[in-house]
């Protein structure tokens, strides 16, 4: 949850009385419109703090001078901009984070205005945009908080800015976001004794207050349609699984849907394929993709997007007692191709094989993009420096590849090919859920693939990316909403209107 931070836009000229934050280059200069801005005697200020500091102006360093006599404000907060390879690379939103980083709870402008830099509205709204993310922290669960965040909650930053009426109404858009990626990681950061199935469906239906239609089947209307993969995964748990559908029609009515898929499964136990016991705390976080999908029909209703969305999740809890599937079980999924159980902690692939074939049959979308924390192979290959991108189309590979590129959250395509769909066959059934260790990721993505009936379709594998993820200027909790940026940003530059 973000504290009580508040941000708006101001025109350049007033620089009030709290912290001021301003950018200087390698050559430790401000530019024109700044000195003249602070005054002669602040720029010499700075050029002497920065010789007793050893200040150099790289980028995303910063340094601060408590009550400066030159100019009359309580902090005057300097901010490196680097050289020009860096400012030619700025990432507006990490920047935005550093800058919020900066604020310790009471009003702070930021003269944005880097040398040699041209700064557009959406680069300034991105701004804003990181320093709402680096606000985020989640501590509804403790009885004492931090003190050191507690004191710096609050507060308020004015982004001086070129033309502040442009730069409101590029952020409208990514206030959405912001709230969209806050969703996500509220919901991946809950603990699973309070986030069950039925809970998480609710956070889904509360998306219908921005206008989404959103449809909940029960495990009733489940049996009904045929989904026994996803509820051979849930039926060891007490806890009934779920299927949310959401839908915003912002596009024309004859325009197709375009749909996004995410794993829901809210604990992973491993069912009687038990993980071992440590770490399986963070199992919690194996809804990671279902939670991006409801914080991006969030995102996506709030402004208003222009076009048709799907999003559906599958919601389940994989536990071990003794209704619990086992290995060797053989399930019939809706599709009518059955499935052979080897590990039962390969499960996400069964949900999304339901859910999957569901939306493609229903909905006949444009494309459909799955997410999900599936395979811990991921993070062998890739780290935690990027999600992995398998895809049967090209196009649509590419541009979530460029998508990436711009929002931060990066995919790398990775292969998939008849000799890993081969791997998947089994002896008993069509297939088996499991083919082993080597190409982990890939089979599993050709395990999904036969449930896309030819659907221009994509599969994130977030696991590396989603919990746990990488400490930045954006993100310092365990949650990181990962997904939410990038695929709003696929949505808005090729899917609206």
């Amino acid at each position: 949850m973000a504290d009580s931070f508040k941000i708006d836009f101001q025109a350049h000229g007033s620089i009030g009385t709290g912290d001021l934050i301003v950018f200087v280059g390698e050559n430790l200069k401000p530019t024109p419109a700044v000195a003249k801005l602070i005054g002669p005697k602040a720029v010499e200020l700075i050029a002497r703090a920065a010789a007793a500091e050893n200040f150099k102006g790289k980028a995303k360093s910063a340094m601060v001078i408590v009550a400066p006599s030159a100019v009359a404000v309580d902090r005057l907060v300097v901010i490196g901009a680097g050289g020009e390879k860096d400012r030619a690379n700025v990432d507006w939103a990490q920047l935005g984070g550093l800058v919020a980083s900066k604020v310790n709870g009471k009003s702070a402008v930021a003269v944005l205005d880097l040398p040699g830099v041209e700064i557009t509205p959406d680069d300034a709204a991105d701004v804003a945009l990181g320093a709402q993310l680096r606000r985020y922290s989640f501590d509804r669960y403790k009885t004492k908080k931090d003190e050191a965040k507690t004191n710096g909650a609050g507060g308020k930053l004015s982004l001086s800015v070129a033309d502040p009426t442009a730069v409101k109404k590029a952020y409208k858009a990514r206030e959405g976001v912001a709230g969209g990626i806050t969703i996500a990681r509220d919901l991946v950061n809950e603990p699973p004794n309070v986030l069950g199935p039925r809970e998480f469906a609710a956070k889904a239906e509360a998306l219908s207050k921005l206008g989404v239609e959103v449809e909940i089947l029960d495990e009733k209307a489940m049996q009904k349609l045929g989904m026994r993969a996803l509820l051979g995964v849930g039926q060891g748990s007490t806890r009934g699984s779920r299927v949310a559908i959401m839908r915003w029609n912002g596009g024309k009515a004859t325009q197709k849907p375009i749909a996004f898929i995410g794993k829901g499964v809210v604990f992973d136990s491993g069912g009687i394929s038990l993980k071992p016991g440590q770490g399986m705390e963070d199992m919690k976080g194996d809804m990671a993709g279902a939670a991006c999908v409801v914080g991006l029909m969030h995102a996506l209703a709030s402004r208003k997007a222009k076009a048709n969305v799907v999003g559906a999740i599958g919601l389940v809890e994989n536990m071990p007692d003794g209704s619990a599937q086992r290995p060797g079980d053989i399930v019939t999924t809706m599709s009518g191709q059955t499935i052979e159980i080897i590990n039962t902690d390969a499960e996400g692939r069964l949900v999304l094989a339901d859910v999957l074939w569901y939306v493609q049959d229903r909905f006949k979308p444009k494309f459909m993009i799955d997410l999900a924390t599936l395979t811990g192979a991921i993070l062998v290959a890739l780290a935690q420096e990027y999600a992995g991108l398998f895809s049967n189309n090209d196009e649509l590979a590419q541009r979530i590849t460029a998508a990436g590129q711009e929002t931060g959250e990066r995919v790398w395509r990775m292969p998939l090919g008849p000799e890993f769909d081969k791997m998947i066959d089994s002896k008993f059934a069509d297939m088996k859920n499991s083919s082993g260790r080597h190409g982990g990721s890939s089979t599993a993505a050709a395990l999904l693939q036969r449930f896309v009936n030819d659907v221009p379709w994509a599969h994130l594998d977030i696991a590396g990316t989603a919990m746990g993820s990488p400490q930045n200027e954006i993100n310092k909790g365990w949650s990181s909403g990962w997904g939410v940026r990038l695929l709003d940003r696929l949505v808005r530059d090729h899917y609206e209107g």
